[in-house]
């Protein structure tokens, strides 16, 4: 009979390319390194916008809160709708999440490079500033 799990052997073939991608791009120390560039990057938005109350994470999985004060917290909810369309309009897809919605998720791929992410910091740098001044 067929099933999906009869062993096909190209379905076989492409899992073997992508392990072999992965282990050649996507190293724990790829990720550590390219992770720790990006939550810099981040961390240098947020001393430039108020809006973001805290970075979070680890590797290529962050975490930007956005609020519209820091020392109360008061989440910045409509803030992050408009920066989800600032970003989107730029090319950059980023996830929300957080109990008020008011987290952005940003997670690239494990196999994204420097240049990657200097990028997705550029588009967002330039969404925050526009936001910014909605505000």
């Amino acid at each position: 009979t067929i099933s999906t799990f009869g062993g096909n052997p190209v379905s076989c073939a492409a899992s073997l390319a992508v392990i072999e991608v992965m282990e050649e791009e996507a190293s724990p120390q790829h990720v550590a390194e390219v992770g720790n560039h990006f939550r810099a990057g981040l961390e240098r938005l947020q001393e430039k916008y108020p809006l973001i109350g805290d970075v979070r994470g680890k590797g290529l999985m962050q975490g930007v809160e956005m609020v519209l004060d820091r020392k109360t917290k008061e989440p910045a909810t409509k803030e992050v709708n408009a920066l989800f369309e600032q970003t989107r309009q730029r090319g950059l897809l980023i996830g929300k999440g957080g109990l008020y919605g008011n987290s952005l998720r940003l997670a690239p791929p494990l196999t994204a490079t420097r240049d990657h992410v200097d990028e997705a910091l550029e588009i967002l740098d330039h969404a925050f500033a526009a936001v910014q001044e909605m505000v």
